[in-house]
């Protein structure tokens, strides 16, 4: 089930219903119930994965337990280890096996030896693996790090691990946020339900108008980007960096919404990050979750930034690779990983990795400074750059696409693959960027306007674009949904 399909605002109203008006009385009851819509939720994409979802449920619940009931160090360390070689191996074989498979065929074959990938199998990737298997991990790594005390509330400790808003694309919450929510009794709060209800509208629009809209002309030119000038190719990456921004903070966005509308409060996973100033800024500001679960239990445990200049460009190498490897078993987002390494190094060697921690573009004006804007400018550049590796099929793909637009640097209006005028789009992103712009400071309240007759016109522009833009023959899945 997608949040964007009719399915899913039948599922959603009536969960919410019998959440608050027929278990509110109880908060077993209600945990019981988010339980049992999670995994309808994610039984009615295929029901047979569910076993794997319980499986590291059951697996890291008593391992917490363990960890925290030993007293000796090695005992606790080997319970950890059981976790992790659990929760990886499990994302190991579903997600990675063919990759392994298929790597190690084509580097024997370097050395003269030909052979099949006769070992390779039809692996489904269940949705949402990466995103589970990691939250489950951070939280034996919390007890571990006696950060937390391990529940003894299975079913609430189940509902927390499925939890349906942010099951299958994050956010990757931790225990001390989500699971201490799950454990306390929830009031229905007028206020935050209509918070949701703007969010999960918000998220909607970047979804279906943005993101969905821009679609069919990405798949185009990557499919066929030797016939295309660079000019093309150059529109072609940019469109799909307001493609994939728009899917996957869209999904946040209703997942956040969501989670409101049963009183839960989910931390923010992005904050504006076309308008960051350096890459260090960037990924402050994309994919919070996933940076802030890296920085807490890989980076840090490598020994951050404590060390040497040397080991700590090593540990940004290692949370880079990593993170490039986490969204996908192909030597593209390895690729990707490394490029935002080599980008990252440089702002963290000037020391200005942290400079924008606590600020926005034109903090305290209307208006950006033109220093900001070609920062702003720089950076997008860059991450766009990049994304031709996300995006592309294959590294040979990649740099034949680079190759072409080197080769081929002329210009050429691109038309439409289905006739529509890209004029038109052009327009949409530019209004887009620029109303992004008017709420940068806030990415919790994207309406958040004095007048009444400026909201209301919003919310009209918002329902009709989302209507007219809204089309089945496209594909509705998100993007984030294959990591």
């Amino acid at each position: 089930m997608v949040f964007n399909s009719l399915e899913f605002f039948i599922f959603l109203p009536v969960v919410f219903i019998l959440y608050w008006f027929v278990f509110n009385k109880h908060l077993k009851a209600q945990n019981v119930l988010v339980l049992i819509a999670s995994y309808v939720f994610y039984g009615l994409w295929d029901w047979r994965f569910l076993s794997l979802i319980l499986l590291s449920t059951v697996v890291d619940y008593f391992v917490a337990i363990k960890i925290n009931s030993s007293e000796k160090h090695n005992t606790r360390k080997y319970w950890l280890w059981v976790s992790v070689f659990f929760n990886v191996g499990l994302l190991g074989f579903f997600k990675y096996y063919n990759f392994f498979v298929d790597s190690w065929v084509d580097l024997v074959s370097v050395f003269g030896y030909q052979m099949k990938s006769t070992w390779t199998l039809r692996v489904i990737l269940p949705v949402g693996i990466s995103f589970y298997t990691f939250q489950t991990m951070s939280y034996s790594f919390d007890v571990y790090y006696k950060k937390l005390k391990p529940t003894n509330d299975f079913l609430s400790f189940a509902a927390f691990v499925s939890f349906f808003p942010q099951l299958v694309a994050g956010p990757i919450e931790r225990a001390s946020n989500l699971l201490s929510q799950v454990l306390n009794r929830r009031t229905f709060n007028y206020d935050q339900a209509v918070s949701g209800i703007k969010l999960i509208l918000w998220g909607l629009f970047k979804k279906i108008v943005i993101a969905d809209s821009v679609g069919p002309i990405v798949d185009d030119i990557f499919s066929n980007y030797a016939s295309y000038p660079a000019s093309t190719l150059i529109l072609g990456v940019t469109l799909f960096s307001f493609q994939v921004y728009g899917d996957f903070s869209g999904y946040s966005d209703i997942a956040i919404g969501t989670s409101k509308l049963f009183g839960i409060e989910l931390m923010s996973n992005f904050k504006f990050p076309n308008f960051s100033r350096n890459v260090a800024e960037y990924w402050q500001r994309w994919h919070v979750s996933l940076s802030t679960w890296f920085r807490h239990y890989v980076y840090i445990p490598l020994g951050g930034s404590r060390e040497s200049k040397l080991k700590s460009i090593r540990n940004i190498c290692i949370v880079f690779l990593i993170s490039g490897f986490w969204h996908g078993a192909n030597w593209t987002f390895i690729f990707w990983g490394g490029f935002h390494a080599l980008a990252f190094i440089p702002v963290f060697l000037m020391g200005r990795n942290a400079i924008y921690k606590d600020s926005v573009v034109g903090q305290n004006t209307i208006f950006p400074s033109l220093t900001e804007i070609g920062q702003v400018l720089l950076t997008f550049s860059i991450v766009t750059f990049s994304r031709i590796f996300f995006r592309s099929e294959s590294i040979t793909d990649a740099f034949g696409f680079i190759k072409q637009i080197c080769n081929h640097f002329s210009y050429e209006t691109y038309h439409h693959p289905m006739g529509y005028r890209m004029i038109d789009y052009y327009i949409l992103l530019g209004l887009f960027v620029f109303y992004e712009y008017l709420i940068r400071k806030d990415e919790r309240s994207p309406f958040k306007f004095k007048s009444k007759i400026v909201r209301f016109m919003i919310y009209t522009i918002i329902i009709l674009s989302m209507l007219l833009f809204y089309d089945d023959g496209v594909d509705r899945s998100f993007i984030y949904f294959q990591f």
